[in-house]
């Protein structure tokens, strides 16, 4: 059983048909389907030729916008705004798009879908198929490019963050840097699908600038991700770089350390060997003579590293 279908008149009213066939007498018809309903697979066959069958009916899609016949193989993407999952994990909207009907099928709740289920039910629903189209397309853009602004604003504070050297990496940047490559995947081809489709023959004229609009939009949304890709893998490789400074002074002030204090070590290394012959082993002055040497020789390691520039 479909999710919602509705009869939508010219000026947008929208009535529940009381009969299954494909198409009603009112301006257009729209089919909204689960791909997990169980009957879909065979509602498709009886009614739609095979080609836009087998594309309403792929488990895994991505946006494309392709005549065949009469009508348009249409599949887009928006920004998952289900509960408990992540916005960059797009959901899918499968279309099959005639002068006389639409079908879209979901995988997972769209909420730009629900709007326009919404406005129908309400009486003001899209009045034709090229409006249902550019109605859904805005839909979906104008919430890809508040999820855009989103990562753009995040980046700003993790640029501003590089300022200060103890701030520690942020655990949000990787996570940032995954979000785009998703978006992108998924944005670059719809961005050649919705250019394709504002200059499709079965578009009429009055809705190809909103078409052409929402395209622009779109590819903005594009750059702005490949700009935020760069940015972010700036900002990991400055804190990358942070912590190798941090890393190779650590190791340079250890091995200045152990460069003092080895000469130090061999000699009480050597006074320290119980064998006869060791010189001031009948003098009490030995011991503080022996420790008065190391301390001068100690001072005299450090000034000459000094003067190297070492410390």
């Amino acid at each position: 059983m479909p999710i919602c279908v509705f009869d939508i008149a010219e000026d947008g009213s929208a009535s529940i048909p009381t009969n299954t066939s494909l198409t009603g007498p009112a301006r257009y018809r729209w089919w909204h389907f689960d791909l997990s309903d169980p009957a879909l697979a065979q509602w498709c066959e009886n009614h739609l030729p095979a080609i836009p069958t087998g594309a309403l009916l792929q488990p895994e899609t991505r946006p494309r916008c392709d005549r065949f016949e009469d009508g348009l193989i249409f599949n887009l993407r928006g920004i998952n705004m289900n509960a408990d999952q992540l916005a960059e994990e797009m959901v899918s909207i499968r279309m099959w798009v005639t002068d006389a009907v639409v079908v879209t099928v979901r995988l997972r709740r769209v909420f730009a879908l629900e709007d326009i289920r919404k406005s129908a039910q309400a009486q003001i629903a899209p009045p034709s198929p090229a409006d249902f189209i550019s109605d859904l397309v805005t839909r979906l853009t104008t919430r890809v490019q508040t999820e855009v602004t989103t990562i753009s604003k995040l980046t700003e504070f993790f640029e501003a963050d590089l300022e200060d050297d103890t701030t520690p990496i942020p655990q949000e940047l990787t996570q940032s840097r995954r979000r785009v490559i998703r978006l992108r995947r998924y944005l670059d081809p719809q961005r050649a699908a919705l250019d394709k489709l504002a200059v499709e023959e079965l578009m009429p004229p009055h809705n190809q600038p909103t078409l052409r609009e929402l395209a622009n939009r779109t590819t903005m949304a594009v750059e702005e991700l490949d700009a935020l890709r760069d940015r972010l893998v700036t900002v990991q490789d400055d804190h990358d770089l942070d912590v190798a400074r941090k890393q190779a002074r650590n190791s340079f002030i250890l091995s200045v350390g152990a460069g003092i204090f080895l000469p130090i070590s061999f000699l009480t290394g050597l006074f320290g060997m119980n064998v006869g012959g060791m010189p001031g082993l009948e003098n009490p002055w030995a011991f503080t003579i022996l420790c008065i040497a190391m301390a001068a020789l100690a001072l005299g390691l450090v000034a000459i590293f000094r003067r190297k520039n070492w410390l």
